[in-house]
């Protein structure tokens, strides 16, 4: 059963997904897609035209401006922000107010399983690959690799997670273990791949 809060904002032209809950003071725009099972956080933003896939869970305050794409199970933490212009100004050059066609919008896409910690900004344009951890405060500004790990300003990769999202641990030869399932990773040419991928 979908749950919307009474305090919560969402456009009659956004689609909710089955089971999923936007909770108090959130807004969802107009053309937003939600999959099943997506949780919006309170005060939460989810702008224009935003698609998202099942299972994704925005927290509290959490700014997803359009025309972000996230994927199916993406965590985007408190207060995370995802921005959407190169060049932002409130004015042209002659001192009038821009409008929405006077810009053009460029967006952050967050594939399967990316996980991005709270207070990160992701500047646009940017893709953060499957099962990516962004840890909490890091600026992102450039792709992150699936299954990277990355932390900082700018953010740089600092190691490597699996599907748990704990680090992995070096196994030898090019090969990560995650300590919690088991599950190995390969490493080559500065990726990482599943030795046993679903």
């Amino acid at each position: 059963m979908t749950r919307i809060e009474p305090s919560a904002d969402v456009s009659p032209d956004a689609t909710i997904g089955a089971g999923s809950s936007v909770w108090h003071l959130a807004q969802v725009r107009e053309g937003a897609v939600l999959g099943s099972g997506c949780i919006v956080g309170r005060g939460a933003y989810v702008g224009t035209g935003v698609r998202m896939g099942d299972n994704c869970k925005l927290q509290n305050y959490a700014l997803v401006y359009e025309p972000a794409v996230l994927g199916n199970g993406v965590f985007v933490g408190p207060a995370v922000v995802f921005t959407n212009d190169h060049f932002p100004r409130s004015v042209a050059p002659d001192g009038s107010l821009k409008r929405g066609d006077d810009w053009e919008a460029v967006g952050v896409t967050c594939l399967d399983g990316a996980s991005i910690g709270a207070r990160a900004v992701c500047v646009a344009p940017v893709t953060i690959g499957r099962w990516a951890l962004v840890a909490a405060g890091s600026v992102v500004i450039r792709d992150v690799p699936d299954f990277a790990l990355v932390a900082g300003v700018p953010a740089k990769r600092i190691g490597w997670v699996g599907r748990a999202g704990v680090p992995l641990e070096p196994a030898g030869d090019g090969v990560w273990r995650c300590p919690q399932t088991g599950d190995l990773y390969h490493e080559a040419d500065d990726a990482l791949t599943e030795a046993d991928p679903r």
